[in-house]
């Protein structure tokens, strides 16, 4: 039997009504203007009020200073990660071009198809729930796509390349009057195929 995911910490407790709240805590959190006691304080003050406000009707616990230094600790490092991530896209994108960017599709698909593939074969007597070979067939379903749109996208980049390539150099051969061999050798060039 899968394991599941353990208790859920206090915040993940609070309800609906108190989203508007931990999305401000989070904000403050990122924000790094102010310290994380003064954060909860108001934290814990919002709450309060979120209490009063419904007298009664809504019950929940305020989570503890524990709990919400736990809840800061995750979101430094939820936040962390996700700027390493924007930092390397950024470095990633600026280095590569749009067939570079389908190689790395294709080599992210594969990734996926081998993590897959490992989750499984890792799961081994214990098996997985349906709800998380779910997940894995929806991963590997996505990543067989993901490498169809880079392979075909990068299949119509190149036709439309080769049709504008061969409408400039035709442009430029009757205003100048170069021979056919000569557009023909440009053409070669210019895409890279070897003229018979």
């Amino acid at each position: 039997m899968a394991r599941g995911r353990g208790r859920l910490s206090g915040i993940e407790l609070l309800p609906d009504e108190a989203t508007p709240i931990i999305a401000w805590a989070a904000e403050q959190l990122q924000d790094r203007d102010r310290t994380q006691q003064e954060i909860y304080e108001e934290f814990f003050g919002k709450l309060q009020a979120l209490q009063a406000e419904y007298r009664g009707e809504l019950e929940f616990t305020i989570p503890s200073r524990s709990a919400f230094n736990r809840y800061s600790i995750k979101q430094a490092t939820l936040t962390r990660r996700l700027a390493e991530t924007r930092e390397i896209a950024g470095a990633i994108a600026g280095k590569f071009d749009a067939k570079a960017s389908d190689d790395l599709t294709l080599i992210a698909a594969e990734a996926i198809k081998t993590l897959v593939f490992e989750v499984v074969t890792a799961a081994g007597e214990s098996g997985i729930d349906p709800k998380g070979a779910m997940n894995l067939a929806s991963a590997l379903f996505k990543a067989a796509q993901a490498q169809g749109v880079s392979t075909a996208r990068r299949q119509k980049v190149e036709k439309e390349f080769a049709s504008q390539v061969d409408q400039a150099v035709e442009t430029v051969r009757k205003v100048n009057g170069m021979s056919a061999e000569t557009a023909e050798a440009i053409k070669a060039q210019i895409l890279g195929v070897r003229t018979q």
